[in-house]
């Protein structure tokens, strides 16, 4: 079973590797929306996957990270792409969250990134890239 906790934040980027006069290469901001999930068994005494105020308490530190910031100046988010931003989410929320499936960003009410925790490594263009 898989259970899903969203949060919202609303923060300013640009993105420095797209192709000149892009639109995304100038300052612009968006409300994201991020969807954490956790998948597991259904414990039979609690009724539930795992708390909800888990995931909170796990991403509250990062949500005052993004929130209302400029996601440049975030250290790991000098490319601030949708899929960066889950990656990066991610990283560091699966070393304390146990069971973590999945994170999804909306950057917009049609465009979203779901990220599932595939191995990956830093190219040198700041983006995520398959590991060999």
């Amino acid at each position: 079973m898989e259970i899903f906790k969203e949060f919202s934040f609303e923060a300013a980027h640009h993105l420095p590797n797209v192709p000149p006069g892009h639109k995304c290469g100038r300052l612009h901001g968006h409300s994201f929306r991020v969807e954490i999930g956790v998948s597991g068994p259904m414990d039979q005494h609690s009724g539930w996957v795992t708390d909800f105020a888990t995931i909170q308490t796990a991403f509250e530190p990062l949500l005052k990270e993004l929130d209302h910031n400029y996601l440049n100046d975030v250290e790991g988010l000098e490319n601030p792409t949708s899929e960066n931003i889950a990656i990066w989410i991610w990283n560091r929320l699966a070393p304390t969250l146990d069971d973590l499936s999945s994170i999804t960003v909306h950057e917009t009410c049609k465009c979203s990134c779901r990220y599932r925790g595939e191995p990956l490594q830093r190219a040198s263009s700041g983006n995520a890239t398959m590991a060999p």
